[in-house]
C-alpha cells in the first residue's frame, strides 16, 4: 500500500492533487526548488512577535504570484484571501474564515526579502534547478537594456517646485506650530499661483521657463536658510531619519541646479531627477521614440531561452565592457562557451581578441578585405536571428508581461527585488510550458 501525506477523504489532499496536475501555477510550482530558496533566508533566533501567516517559501512564492498575476499589491492579497491555489503555491492553506487584512502585507515581504536575500545567489539557486534540461547552453546571447521606474517625468522647473512645496507648505509651518515658533516671510503663496499658471500653458516657452527657475531657486534657496536655522534652534527635535536624507537631497537638487542655471552648457555628474528616489538618474538609449530613460540599465545574457542578470546599474554603463565577465559567467554556470551572439557595440578590438583566444565563434562583421566562407556565414546569420529574435523578444514579454513595463517599488532594494523576480517569474513560465509540451509528446508518441 502507497502511503500519502495526507488521507485520501481529507480536502487538503484533494486540493493538492488537483493544484499539481490541472493547474498551471501548479506547473510552475513545480519547476522551482523551493527548498534551496528557504536557506537563502536567515533563520529566526527569538520567538518574539506574532508568528508569520506564511511559511518562509511563502515569501517567495508571494512575489512569484505577484508578477505572474500581474496585480496590485492590494488586489493581489484580496485575491490571495480567496483562492486556494495561491495559498497552496505559497505552502500555506488559510483556514476558513481566516483573511490576512494587512494591506502592506506584500510590500512588506518585498522589504523583507530585499533587507535580507542575496538575489545573485537567488539568480543561481533558479539556474541551477533548470540548467540541464537547457538546450545550446554553449551558445550565448548578450544585450542590455534599461527597465524603467515609476516616476513623473522630470523636469528642472517640477522637480525645483517639489523641493520648495515640501519646505514651504510641509515642514517649516509644521516645525512652527510644534514647537510655538513664528512662521518666517515667504512669497510662496504668490509663487504656487505663478507655477499653476505655468504649469498650465500648452506651449512653454524658453524665457518662461527660465523666469520660473530662477524664483524657484530663490524662494528654495530661502527656504534652505531658514528651515535650516529653525533646526539650529530646536536642535532638530521631531525630525525624522526620512526627513533628514530628503533635505539633504534638496540641498544637493539646489547646488546642482543652481549650477546649470548660471552655466547651462556644463554637464552635471549624479544628477537628481526625482525628489524622493535620489538614486534614479537619466540614461540616453539614443532611441528615436524615447531618447532618455529613467531607471535601471541592465546587461543581461541568455542561454538556452532562459535570461539572466549579468550586471544592473542606475548609472549609464558601456555593455561592450561586459562581454568577458558574460562569457566567463557562462562557463561558471552551464560548461564551455563555444557561440556568442551580441550587438555591433561588442565588436570591439579586445572582445575579437578575447574570444579569438578562447575559439569562441561570435556574430562580429569580419574586418578587413575578404569574406566569410559559407559555413562562416550560416552560424553568423543563424546567431544573428536568434539574439535578434528570442534576446530582444524577451524584453518586450518581460515588460509588457511580468511588470516591468515601470518598475513601482519605493527604494533601491526593493526595485531590485521587483526586477529579479520578474525576469525569473518569466523564465519559470518558459519552463513549465517546455515541460508541459514534452510530456504532450511523449503520450502522443506512446
Amino acid at each position: 500500500m502507497q502511503y500519502t501525506l495526507f488521507d485520501l477523504d481529507s480536502p487538503i489532499f484533494t486540493k493538492l492533487y488537483l493544484f499539481k496536475n490541472s493547474t498551471k501555477l501548479g506547473l510552475i510550482y513545480q519547476t522551482i526548488n523551493w527548498s534551496s530558496l528557504v536557506e537563502l533566508l536567515p533563520e529566526k533566533k527569538t520567538m518574539v512577535g506574532a508568528p508569520s501567516w506564511l511559511p518562509p517559501q511563502g515569501y517567495f512564492g508571494l512575489m512569484f504570484l505577484k508578477h505572474y498575476t500581474k496585480l496590485s499589491d492590494e488586489k493581489l492579497l484580496e485575491r490571495f484571501n480567496t483562492d486556494w491555489a495561491m495559498q497552496l503555491f505559497c505552502g500555506a492553506l488559510l483556514p476558513d474564515g481566516e483573511l490576512i487584512r494587512d494591506n502592506s502585507f506584500v510590500s512588506s515581504v518585498r522589504s523583507y526579502l530585499g533587507q535580507h536575500v542575496d538575489l545573485e545567489s537567488f539568480q543561481s539557486k533558479m539556474v541551477e534547478n533548470w540548467k540541464e534540461e537547457l538546450p545550446d547552453r554553449h551558445v550565448v546571447l548578450a544585450d542590455a537594456t534599461c527597465y524603467e521606474v515609476y516616476i513623473r517625468f522630470p523636469t528642472d522647473a517640477k522637480i525645483l517646485w517639489e523641493c520648495c512645496e515640501w519646505l514651504w507648505d510641509k515642514q517649516i509651518p509644521q516645525f512652527c506650530k510644534d514647537h510655538k515658533l513664528k512662521e518666517p516671510r515667504s512669497k510662496f503663496k504668490e509663487q504656487k499661483k505663478k507655477h499653476l499658471v505655468y504649469s498650465k500653458l500648452r506651449k512653454r516657452t524658453y524665457r518662461k521657463t527660465q523666469a520660473r527657475k530662477r524664483a524657484s531657486l530663490q524662494l528654495l534657496s530661502k527656504g534652505i536658510n531658514e528651515f535650516q536655522a529653525i533646526l539650529n534652534q530646536t536642535k532638530a527635535v521631531g525630525l525624522s531619519g526620512k526627513d533628514a536624507s530628503v533635505f539633504k537631497t534638496i540641498k544637493q537638487v539646489y547646488q546642482q541646479q543652481n549650477h546649470y542655471f548660471k552655466h547651462p552648457k556644463s554637464k552635471i555628474k549624479h544628477r537628481i531627477v526625482s525628489l524622493h528616489k535620489p538614486h534614479i538618474r537619466p540614461i540616453v538609449r539614443g532611441k528615436e521614440n524615447k531618447p532618455v530613460e529613467f531607471g535601471m540599465k541592465v546587461h543581461k545574457i541568455q542561454v538556452g531561452g532562459i535570461n539572466l542578470i549579468e550586471h544592473d546599474s542606475y548609472e549609464a554603463f558601456n555593455e561592450c565592457k561586459r562581454l568577458k565577465i558574460s562569457i566567463l559567467k557562462c562557463k561558471n554556470n552551464f560548461g564551455k562557451c563555444t557561440h556568442v551572439s551580441a550587438d555591433k557595440i561588442y565588436a570591439t578590438n579586445e572582445n575579437r581578441r578575447f574570444c579569438t583566444q578562447h575559439e569562441i565563434q561570435t556574430n562580429f562583421v569580419r574586418k578587413g578585405a575578404g569574406k566569410d566562407d559559407k559555413p562562416t556565414k550560416k552560424i553568423k546569420e543563424l546567431l544573428n536571428k536568434q539574439r535578434s529574435t528570442s534576446l530582444e523578444g524577451s524584453f518586450g514579454t518581460e515588460k509588457e508581461h511580468y511588470l516591468l513595463h515601470k518598475i513601482k517599488a519605493q527604494n533601491p532594494k526593493t526595485e531590485k527585488v521587483w526586477l529579479f523576480f520578474g525576469i525569473h517569474t518569466a523564465n519559470a513560465v518558459k519552463i513549465a510550458k517546455r515541460r508541459e509540451k514534452a510530456n504532450k509528446d511523449v503520450w502522443q508518441a506512446a
